[in-house]
């Protein structure tokens, strides 16, 4: 979800790897070791959790956790909780970063110190305040002054123990501290409106001069005013503290008055008196990225040079192919024929990049995005293809090739790896059968024969669901693999096996293994697997890579005795033909219909609150929590996990999913299900959880033909739509769709984001362009051995090199200018004290100033 700032969207995501913690305390009692696990919180919303690691004090996660961020936050903060023999969850420690820190350890391994755990100093939201200062003239004549505090609203509030019942208590601090004046109790919400307004007299005089207040400084030192927010609470431990801010009378100024939103801030001295070094620390890698895009109109002149990349002759493949794909999004790219593809726009992305992943990701959703993938990536492959001179190493490096064809696999092969491999690799976390082979490693209860025995009847399903999953191949892999066959085919005639081997090394190596050696990463598994799981699926990854690989010798592949002796299990000959026969389909340029063979595959499921949707004529339309499961063919839900289904929603039947605005039901993160007669009210457990949701939902009923074009984005409530105040409940929406994406590729891409990314590479990039313009000036002039400075860059064409350096500098340094620009102007427009931008975060002024500095050091 993008925050519009006037034309321009603010992309914000982060991806984190929750390592490991060390010296934890230890469980206060005979056994010492605990058992722990790790959220992930944005300010008080937990949006992600680890599984938990049984008896350490040192537990190692090792997990990856990636979400885009619909909202705005303060922090972003991790706790580790310890959950003991009752199944009751107490927090350890935290670690807390403010979101203006976040840059200080972008893709850096940080140990962080956890922190201690504290009601008080767990707040959030903030509040509007406005004051106003008086001059009251007594009988007697003496002047006095009357302090007016309006305490108007707040938002955000947390939630405790799910419920939020709060009141703010106003006091002034002085000389003579005054006693707490309450609001009213706002129930069951967390954006209250209080609209109150309370009156302090000022019993310390203050000197006065005509046409202003001027409060002396002896005096400001020693009055302020007080807000705290409190959850009101019918436990006996009274209520509870939700935050506070300490105002001092120095912010009336001359004119005495002030109206701003404040963050709410922990309670002063409220954490507890505990040793931070007592707590541990956790091991954590944070990148977080913050795109911010202009209209499409500002890319176009960077999109068209990148476009153009697309556009290059490959011989008899590349022109086959450009020919056979579609194209998706609306370009005035106009037919231009580099040659050759190194001095393309995107392949000097690759060259200039420090890790070719860096440029590779941008890209291929753009070209996805556009359609454009099988040539671009059938031409940059022809050219690698014409540079190897072995065979055997063919696509075997970490090229901008490999790269992009890794990624293109990773988003257009998604959903085919769940419905091949999830049913399987589900089964054999859930099972648990032992399958270590390694004599040394095999424990005293176990059979080897045994063992060896469950190992190659999970390599032989896993076999079996690859080889004849071919049909079920997304098209667009199928022509880049159509594509490397003809390339390898050609450049090496004499080895008749290279046609296999060079698509194998993707679809098995890059492809099949690492989804099953590490199944979190693919989303085939929540969590990673269980060190004894982890060891199974790392023996089938090992095997089944070197079954997929077609070597001509493939015991002697195996360093390790053990696994060269139970590949001996396998008739080289039969699993052969059936690699060959199924490299054979997938390297067919062509299309099938999945719909006929699919089979229902679980994608998704989870406990959620939904209302009911009214089907009985006067049943109660009350709210419920059920189990919700969603699969490649129905969507349904059940009183709990494993019972049978209370509704089911054939996928064919959703006609879009969208967010519900939050007055409907004053409650946050739902969403609606709508299908032909009525919609299905949702409500998740968090944000990022509601958006998982609403994308997974969106993409399986994509291609549903009639899907809406327009929703109410409220309820129907009391006789009428609460958006449009239409009272017809079949009036048509009044809002138009979300989410519509390319029907030949299912996936969400902003072609506008994914451009400003590669400007920022660029940009990042940009001293190493220029040593590549200079480059391909002394290659052109200098007739002589290469010079070793230069060495790195392949430059194949000076000339069209140079050219197109040229054309990339220019537009970056546009795209520069409009960054700056906005930045000035957000700087020059940034008010603190607004509810965009309230008092109390104090780095974030200083965060604004350096920000609009360094873009003006830039020009």
């Amino acid at each position: 979800m993008a925050v519009e700032e006037e034309g321009l969207r603010v992309f914000q995501s982060v991806k984190i790897k929750i390592g490991e913690a060390k010296n934890i305390p230890p469980y206060p009692g005979p056994n010492r070791m605990r058992d722990c696990y790790c959220t992930v919180n944005l300010d008080q919303e937990e949006v992600f959790r680890t599984k938990i690691i049984e008896k350490s004090l040192c537990p190692f996660y090792g997990e990856d956790f990636y979400c885009e961020i619909p909202r705005s936050f303060r922090h972003l903060s991790f706790y580790i909780f310890d959950r003991d023999v009752f199944r009751r969850d107490s927090s350890i420690g935290k670690v807390a970063v403010k979101k203006e820190d976040l840059q200080k350890y972008h893709g850096k391994d940080t140990w962080f110190q956890l922190q201690p755990v504290s009601a008080d100093s767990e707040v959030q939201g903030k509040v509007h305040l406005e004051l106003r200062l008086s001059e009251v003239i007594t009988d007697s004549g003496v002047i006095s002054h009357k302090l007016a505090t309006r305490v108007l609203e707040c938002q955000g509030l947390p939630i405790v123990n799910g419920q939020c019942d709060p009141y703010a208590a106003v006091s002034l601090l002085g000389p003579s501290r005054s006693d707490a004046k309450k609001t009213k109790v706002k129930r069951k919400t967390n954006n209250p409106q209080f609209e109150e307004t309370f009156y302090f007299e000022v019993t310390r005089p203050l000197s006065y001069t005509k046409r202003q207040f001027d409060v002396e400084e002896e005096d400001v030192d020693k009055l302020a005013l007080r807000v705290d927010l409190w959850n009101a609470s019918n436990l006996k431990f009274g209520d509870e503290f939700l935050g506070g801010v300490r105002v001092p009378l120095r912010v009336l100024g001359q004119v005495g008055v002030h109206d701003a939103w404040y963050f709410l801030q922990p309670r002063e001295n409220g954490g507890k008196s505990v040793k931070v070094e007592e707590l541990g620390s956790l091991r954590l890698n944070i990148v977080y990225t913050e795109d911010h895009v202009f209209p499409s109109e500002y890319y176009t002149p960077l999109r068209d040079l990148l476009l153009h990349s697309a556009n290059v002759e490959v011989q008899r493949v590349g022109v086959q192919l450009a020919q056979t794909s579609t194209i998706c999004c609306d370009s005035n790219v106009t037919s231009l024929h580099v040659q050759p593809v190194s001095a393309s726009t995107a392949h000097i992305l690759g060259e200039v990049c420090r890790e070719k992943q860096e440029a590779a990701v941008p890209l291929v959703r753009l070209f996805l995005h556009c359609g454009k993938i099988v040539p671009f990536i059938s031409a940059i492959a022809h050219t690698e293809v014409n540079r190897t001179q072995d065979p055997n190493t063919i696509f075997r490096g970490n090229s901008l090739t490999s790269k992009c064809i890794d990624e293109t696999m990773k988003l257009a092969g998604m959903h085919y790896l769940q419905v091949t491999l999830k049913p399987v690799i589900d089964e054999i976390c859930t099972e648990h059968k032992p399958c270590e082979i390694d004599p040394v490693k095999l424990k005293e209860s176990e059979n080897l024969d045994t063992n060896r025995e469950n190992l190659r009847q999970y390599v032989d399903r896993i076999f079996n669901v690859i080889t004849t999953s071919g049909v079920r191949c997304p098209t667009v892999m199928c022509d880049i693999f159509f594509s490397l066959r003809e390339s390898a085919a050609t450049r090496f005639q004499v080895d008749q096996d290279v046609r296999y081997t060079a698509v194998s090394s993707f679809i098995f190596l890059r492809f099949f293994a690492p989804a099953i050696l590490s199944p979190n990463l693919f989303h085939l598994r929540p969590h990673h697997p269980d060190p004894a799981t982890s060891r199974t699926l790392t023996l089938i990854s090992k095997t089944i890579q070197t079954l997929g690989s077609l070597a001509k010798s493939k015991s002697a592949s195996f360093k390790e005795s053990y696994m060269a002796a139970f590949y001996d299990y396998f008739n080289e000959q039969k699993y052969g033909d059936a690699v060959k026969n199924f490299l054979d389909l997938i390297s067919t340029s062509g299309k099938w219909d999945q719909k006929s063979i699919e089979t229902p595959i679980m994608l998704k499921e989870g406990f959620m609150i939904k209302r009911a949707q009214g089907r009985k004529r006067f049943g109660m339309k009350n709210f419920k929590k059920r189990w919700f499961r969603l699969t490649n063919h129905e969507f349904t839900y059940h009183k709990t996990k494993g019972e049978g289904a209370l509704c089911s929603i054939p996928i064919e039947n959703i006609l879009a999913v969208e967010r519900l605005e939050e007055e409907s039901f004053k409650m946050k993160n739902m969403f609606q299900v709508i299908q032909p007669e009525r919609a299905l009210y949702i409500q998740a457990n968090n944000c990022v959880e509601a958006r998982d949701w609403i994308d997974i939902l969106t993409k399986v009923s994509q291609c549903n033909r009639k899907r809406l074009s327009t929703y109410h984005p409220s309820a129907y409530l009391n006789g009428h739509w609460l958006c449009c105040k239409t009272s017809s409940d079949t009036a048509p929406g009044c809002t138009p769709c979300t989410g519509s994406l390319p029907a030949n590729i299912q996936l969400d891409v902003d072609g506008d984001r994914e451009t400003e990314r590669i400007y920022s590479l660029f940009s990042t990039y940009m001293s190493k362009m220029i040593k590549m313009q200079e480059a391909c000036g002394s290659k052109s002039v200098y007739d002589g051995p290469e010079q070793e400075e230069y060495s790195s860059f392949v430059i194949d064409d000076p000339q069209e090199t140079y050219k197109t350096l040229k054309q990339i500098i220019s537009s970056v340094q546009t795209l520069e200018q409009q960054h700056t620009k906005y930045k000035r102007d957000k700087f020059k427009k940034t008010k603190i004290g607004s509810q965009e931008h309230p008092i109390g975060d104090k780095s974030f002024q200083c965060y604004i100033r350096q920000q609009s500095e360094s873009s003006t050091y830039s020009i």
